[in-house]
């Protein structure tokens, strides 16, 4: 198989605030090439590298907002978070849980600190993906995946390195917990110094690593520092990840849907009539009450 090698390494921009508790780099839109018709089907990408919050009484977040034709991926690292939604999903996921919301044919959705987390503070630290549906996946019914870290399938590293959990996809074998419309690997490795570990990936799907702990080495030449995203080329299959320092790495690889994407706020269609009735949609209730 050829070698897939790094095309670039994407620093974070200046971060700002979505709601007041969710403190956010955009890697996906980007001033590089990354928008949401090059990297599908992965729309949105915001990183919330570590904060330290201080204690609040009353949760920080974001509240009641619609969405549509896509799913949102939470993934947290270090803090909680509180969610709930119109189709009677939701939950609390803190270090190293995950959630899946399908917001498909409509949604409305809120998400703040997890109460008692709030209410002493500390270090949070989250990844928020907007993933693509395809066409016919934007009309089914909204859904949600509550994916306990303890029920992640892992790959254990030779000699007690580590270990590469699979949130969705699969890896030498392994199926990850997560459902998907289309082709995704999610992975999180998790390792220690001197850790080699080998990815492959079909060379059309757009596939992109971020280093939240540690930092890195791909094909033992380009260096990735914490806080740093190296996106890949369409190249070859295989790569290689050298960790030279205890690592945490988010491993994203998907094949491109290949479709019209039509953009407005919190709806993704395909056309701008399917955008003006998803706004239509909202207004007149039909994404149900939370």
């Amino acid at each position: 198989m050829k070698t897939r090698n790094v095309e670039i390494i994407v620093s974070p921009r200046e971060p700002h605030f979505v709601g007041d508790g969710f403190r956010v780099h955009n890697f996906i839109p980007s001033a590089y090439r990354m928008d949401m018709q090059s990297m599908d089907p992965f729309i949105m990408f915001d990183y919330n590298s570590k904060y330290n919050f201080p204690p609040s009484e009353i949760p920080r977040g974001v509240g009641v907002h619609p969405h549509k034709g896509f799913e949102t991926v939470t993934i947290a690292y270090k803090g909680r978070v509180e969610h709930g939604d119109s189709s009677g999903g939701g939950g609390i996921i803190g270090e190293g849980d995950v959630q899946w919301m399908t917001a498909a044919s409509g949604v409305l959705h809120k998400e703040f600190h997890e109460t008692e987390w709030s209410k002493t503070g500390g270090i949070f630290q989250m990844v928020q993906l907007w993933v693509n549906l395809p066409a016919d996946a934007k009309k089914t019914e909204a859904k949600y995946q509550a994916i306990q870290n303890e029920n992640i399938p892992r790959f254990d590293l030779k000699n007690d390195l580590g270990e590469v959990e699979i949130i969705a996809g699969n890896y030498n074998g392994i199926a990850g917990a997560a459902s998907t419309f289309t082709p995704i690997h999610m992975y999180n490795l998790k390792a220690k110094l001197g850790a080699e570990v080998s990815f492959s990936f079909p060379e059309h799907y757009n596939t992109m690593l971020l280093v939240l702990e540690g930092n890195i080495s791909i094909n033992d030449t380009e260096k990735v520092p914490t806080d740093h995203l190296a996106l890949m080329e369409k190249n070859g299959e295989i790569f290689t990840v050298k960790v030279n320092e205890d690592a945490i790495v988010l491993v994203l690889s998907g094949e491109p849907i290949n479709e019209p994407i039509a953009h407005y706020g919190p709806f993704v269609m395909n056309t701008q009539q399917e955008l003006m009735e998803a706004v239509n949609d909202f207004n007149s209730g039909k994404f149900g009450n939370l």
